[in-house]
């Protein structure tokens, strides 16, 4: 049989505590909304914020100023781009707190081109490592140790389709190799998927000073589902809907001040339940909850985003509660140092990620170092202490400075 290494989603959902208690009574759609029922996905690394910029500000980028990881957040800023081209490198030492070796890389980059740059092309890998996991049979036995992992190489593409607007899309391999082969056939999952962005800046004047506000959607994710045991059973894909703003005031010459906001909701559809299947006798159908389980494992991922929208066994208070959000702030002193703090809410009963973020960065010549820290607010988050760190490079820069050194 093939063993999945349920230890990752353990970890990665936060090891939150379950508050749901199977009822043999009547539950109301009032009591459903307040069960512990997170969204349900392969692949969860995809979902993880890897930078040290966004990670600091309440994990928020949709309509932040572009930079070398909008890969991630939105493509479509990389059309708005100041610079020419940039890459960056990012590292993570994940969940530290629960045990070490759990580590998240991010490369990304891009470059822009065509008549007066309207264009950019970008691209991105994602390595998401578990270190080394011992894996041990039914009967308590080592089997063998494993290096679990899981990876996605994109590439994108986005063009300015008017003065203030653009557009993105981006192109998605994924592998997860989350198992083990005890003799029946384990093997690695594959996925292909797809993003889509837009982005819009304009810059009103407040007073005498000009200000930039923005907004910015990415859909990300969508795609085919993952399986580790030749498609008997299918698990979605992190598809998620991204929408935010952003609102940059200059205090004076030197001094910007930066407020963002995003918003999120997994487009997923939400798995059965089964105080859903009780009669008014307390006695569970098992029939209908088997045939609720078999229609969400047949389910196709388009059909999955249109019916995350209104599935929730708790109505439309459940289907607010699965929106979570960030708001944060970025504190800018003549474009070279920067500060930043954020708040990130997941409400209790989708996975209770509540954390204040902060951080700090610094730009010298080509190129600039960020890194940012979390400090969570939910009782035994495995989150708590998270610090990422980033390392950017202006490619247009370095690419004046050889050429003039060579001149």
């Amino acid at each position: 049989m093939k063993k999945f290494l349920n230890i990752l989603f353990v970890m990665l959902s936060q090891v939150a505590v379950s508050f749901a208690q199977t009822s043999t009574e009547t539950t109301t759609t009032t009591d459903m909304a307040k069960q512990y029922n997170p969204i349900q996905t392969g692949t969860i690394s995809l979902a993880v914020a890897p930078d040290a910029r966004g990670g600091a500000m309440g994990d928020v980028g949709a309509a932040t100023e572009p930079d070398e990881v909008s890969q991630f957040w939105n493509p479509a800023k990389y059309a708005f781009a100041y610079s020419r081209g940039g890459l960056s490198v990012n590292y993570t030492p994940w969940l530290r707190k629960i045990v070490s070796g759990i580590n998240l890389g991010y490369v990304a980059g891009y470059w822009k081109f065509g008549y007066n740059d309207l264009q950019a092309v970008s691209a991105s890998l994602r390595y998401f490592s578990l270190g080394e996991v011992e894996a041990y049979n039914s009967d308590g036995n080592l089997v063998q140790v494993i290096n679990p992992f899981e990876m996605a190489f994109d590439v994108g593409y986005s063009r300015k389709l008017a003065e203030n607007f653009s557009m993105g899309v981006v192109l998605r391999y994924i592998r997860s190799d989350m198992t083990y082969d005890d003799g029946d056939g384990a093997e690695p999952a594959n996925a292909f998927a797809g993003d889509i962005a837009a982005y819009y800046t304009a810059y009103p004047m407040v007073g005498t000073n000009e200000c930039q506000w923005a907004w910015g959607l990415n859909i990300s994710n969508i795609g085919s589902k993952v399986s580790y045991d030749g498609g008997a059973t299918q698990q979605f894909l992190p598809t998620n809907l991204r929408i935010g703003t952003s609102f940059t005031f200059p205090i004076d010459d030197y001094n910007l001040l930066s407020l963002n906001f995003d918003a999120n909701k997994m487009l997923v559809p939400s798995f059965p339940q089964t105080y859903q299947f009780y009669d008014e006798n307390g006695q569970l159908d098992n029939q209908a909850w088997e045939d609720a389980k078999q229609e969400y494992y047949d389910m196709s991922s388009i059909k999955g985003i249109f019916k995350s929208f209104n599935d929730a066994p708790g109505g439309f208070t459940e289907e607010l509660h699965e929106i979570n959000w960030g708001a944060g702030l970025e504190y800018t002193y003549d474009r070279r140092f920067f500060l930043r703090a954020g708040y990130h809410y997941e409400n209790e009963f989708k996975g209770d990620r509540k954390y204040f973020t902060f951080g700090a960065g610094v730009t010298l010549n080509v190129f600039h170092i960020d890194a940012g820290y979390v400090l969570s607010t939910a009782q035994q988050s495995a989150l708590d202490q998270t610090l990422r760190f980033s390392l950017g490079f202006d490619l247009e820069g370095l690419r004046d400075y050889f050429g003039g050194r060579r001149r």
